[in-house]
């Protein structure tokens, strides 16, 4: 009993102890914190030094903004008016979302970037975009606009182009697609933008009305235009009086229009004799069309993609004429009216030749070694989806081809052979580029790696996609060189098979899942009844 009193009595003098140890404690840290916080408050506050900024005028300042990047020069822009003025007046190039909201607050948007000259309006297809109002009133706040981009602004008309062109008179590129305005708002801009060099219309609706459709007029901008690029319409021809007068045009795209276009340019062939690049993809484009071309002795780029109308014929007017070539792509849809006899007047008439790209064509050691020979210059090589290039192919291009810097091969039946002579040729070769040619192992393509530091080896064996016959290797082959800004590269299609499997491969792995899920509830549930083992 004395025992207990005396434990206790004991257990309260400590708790008592502890107490006041505790409370002194937190005295301890208060007065600590309230001396740090007298001791800040005591210190002497450094004054603002001054803003050497100040010293450069704003023209350097742009310059400097100029340099960075967008989210830099944002973040510039908030750190004081001054620069938030200098940010807006040196910005030339601006690109905006433009649903039908954007219109109240243009006024204040262009007053702060009063400088554009490039301007791009997108719309998503799903919105209302803006209207004639909103480009007329840009068109008054950028006089001096010479780059103009629009894509799906479907509610501008031919009346807002017609307001716009009268303002911004200087514009010198247009680029318009998934618009509803017509040949009206084309004919107006050729007819106010003297100055006018690049044209480019894709899928413009009000073009594609058949036959009766107006027809695009040259126009004041016809002297000047450089460049024409037609995508997807179904009434192409009807820019055909605008080609035909634009004499000063070297560059000439179309892709995927419909219309006549052998005798298009039959007419152009005495008065449009400048063109350098000439890019055909999927229109009716034959021989003749080659030949009406080839009357244009400064041509230096030529792509022939999916037209099987062309044949060795034409290819042959083509390099006897054009002497000058630089770049040759053509994709022969497998059809075999190009191969040999072609590529072998290109070897023998083009020595400038810089980049081939064959895509469904069948060359021979017959072509690939004159190719080699003569075209000393030759840097860049693509072969795709060729039955006849294999390893002895390879092997003559490694052993000839000694300016060859990029290869890339694909759907070929090449094997490791091919990466051993490349190994030992080639001794410009910096890319390799190996795509669906099962033979390849990555044995092989460690060797060709390891004869050279410098040599970047991308090797893809995979299974290939199951093929359409009518195409030329089931999906669209895509050859990409860093340095080429105007390759077109369209959406991969795969054939209804290759859908239905990665369907049903989806499903078996949502089962599995399922089945996997339900087997370890079961088990939790089992081991959660079942008794504890001591």
């Amino acid at each position: 009993m004395g025992q207990a009193a005396s434990s206790s009595s004991s257990s309260s003098t400590f708790a008592r102890r502890d107490n006041s140890n505790h409370h002194q404690l937190l005295l301890f840290a208060s007065k600590s914190k309230s001396s740090q916080i007298r001791t800040h408050n005591s210190l002497p506050q450094a004054e603002p030094g001054p803003d050497y900024t100040f010293a450069l005028p704003d023209e350097c300042l742009a310059c400097i903004f100029q340099s960075l990047g967008p989210l830099d020069r944002k973040r510039c822009s908030l750190v004081c008016r001054r620069w938030l003025r200098v940010d807006g007046q040196s910005r030339h190039r601006l690109s905006l979302q433009a649903p039908a909201d954007l219109l109240p607050i243009i006024p204040s948007l262009f007053t702060r970037f009063d400088s554009v000259a490039k301007l791009s309006l997108k719309c998503d297809r799903r919105s209302v975009s803006v209207g004639d109002e909103a480009l007329v009133l840009i068109s008054i706040r950028c006089p001096n606009l010479t780059r103009l981009k629009l894509r799906a602004c479907r509610e501008l008309t031919n009346a807002g182009m017609a307001a716009f062109a009268k303002n911004c008179k200087g514009l010198k590129k247009l680029s318009c697609g998934s618009c509803t305005f017509g040949a009206q708002g084309i004919n107006a801009v050729l007819d106010n933008c003297s100055s006018l060099q690049e044209l480019s219309v894709k899928r413009l609706r009000s073009v594609s009305e058949g036959a009766a459709a107006e027809t695009i007029r040259p126009g004041l901008a016809a002297s000047s235009l450089k460049t024409i690029c037609l995508k997807e319409l179904y009434n192409g021809h009807c820019f055909g009086p605008l080609i035909i007068e634009s004499k000063n045009l070297t560059t000439l795209k179309i892709f995927k229009c419909t219309g006549d276009w052998d005798k298009l340019l039959e007419k152009i062939a005495h008065t449009v004799t400048g063109l350098v690049e000439v890019h055909a993809e999927r229109i009716q484009f034959s021989d003749a069309a080659l030949e009406a071309v080839s009357g244009c002795p400064e041509l230096e780029i030529l792509r022939l993609i999916k037209t099987p109308e062309c044949t060795n014929l034409g290819l042959k007017v083509v390099a006897e004429r054009c002497k000058l070539l630089r770049k040759l792509h053509i994709d022969g849809w497998k059809a075999n009216r190009i191969g040999d006899e072609g590529l072998i007047a290109v070897a023998k008439h083009c020595p400038k030749l810089q980049e081939l790209v064959l895509i469904g064509v069948n060359p021979t050691n017959s072509s690939l070694e004159p190719l080699a020979l003569n075209c000393v210059n030759l840097e860049r090589l693509a072969l795709c989806s060729s039955d006849t290039v294999g390893d002895a192919e390879i092997s003559c291009i490694a052993a000839k081809c000694t300016a060859l810097k990029k290869l890339c091969i694909k759907s070929c039946p090449v094997s490791d052979q091919s990466m051993e002579a490349l190994a030992k040729g080639c001794p410009n070769l910096v890319k390799v580029k190996v795509k669906k040619c099962r033979a390849i192992t990555h044995e092989g393509a460690d060797l060709l790696m390891a004869s050279r530091e410098s040599l970047a080896v991308n090797l893809d064996a995979g299974d290939p996609v199951p093929q359409d016959p009518s195409s030329s290797d089931g999906v669209q082959d895509v050859v990409e060189f860093p340095h080429m800004h105007n390759q077109v590269q369209l959406p991969n299609i795969t054939s209804r098979s290759a859908g239905r499997s990665s369907l049903f491969k989806a499903r078996i792995a949502l089962l599995s899942r399922k089945n996997l899920m339900a087997c370890t509830l079961r088990r939790w549930s089992s081991f959660s009844h079942s008794p504890r083992q001591r």
